[in-house]
């Protein structure tokens, strides 16, 4: 079983592939962690101010083939990342497709109005996020991806989490 984690940023993507390592023993690959070895190795021209589609078309068919290997070889994988396209499915025949798990991690926007403080506040729980990150994430740039979001997972029929009332999230595989 291959698990993808997608969503915007810090609507805990790699705090649940952290808990899953825990509750299920299943590795997981962070995209963000890809992204840095490419851009630090010399091996992509990438940086990490890049456009998110930029990006995609980098590390998408990287995870893409990881993926397949896994089903191959009959392993597990997590794979957490805001770089995971919405059309995933054409990448795969349906005997790769029934061993892939999506899916998105969304903020309602009631979820952000109420608790952008909070969001912040667990933003470094599992990475280290610096001083410019309450500059890049900001409330308007939250309501925005995760808006966007809900409606790519609604069009390409994928399933989501919707964060609303409580952050409790937990897929069921």
């Amino acid at each position: 079983m291959v698990i993808l984690i997608t969503g915007s940023s810090h609507t805990g993507k790699t705090a649940l592939a952290q808990k899953l390592l825990k509750k299920y023993e299943f590795p997981y690959l962070s995209q963000d962690h890809l992204k840095m070895g490419l851009i630090r190795s010399g091996f992509s021209t990438l940086t990490p101010e890049d456009d998110v589609e930029d990006i995609i078309q980098v590390l998408w068919p990287i995870t893409r083939e990881i993926i397949k290997t896994c089903i191959e070889n009959k392993q597990n994988l997590v794979i957490e990342g805001c770089y995971i396209p919405f059309d995933y499915k054409k990448d795969f025949k349906d005997d790769y497709l029934k061993y892939i798990k999506f899916n998105c991690l969304i903020f309602s926007t009631n979820y952000i109005n109420k608790h952008y403080e909070v969001i912040m506040k667990h933003a470094s729980i599992i990475e280290c996020r610096d001083e410019d990150d309450a500059k890049y994430c900001t409330k308007e740039m939250l309501l925005r991806e995760n808006s966007l979001n809900l409606e790519k997972c609604i069009e390409s029929n994928n399933e989501y989490t919707l964060i609303d009332n409580r952050y409790d999230v937990d897929i069921v595989l």
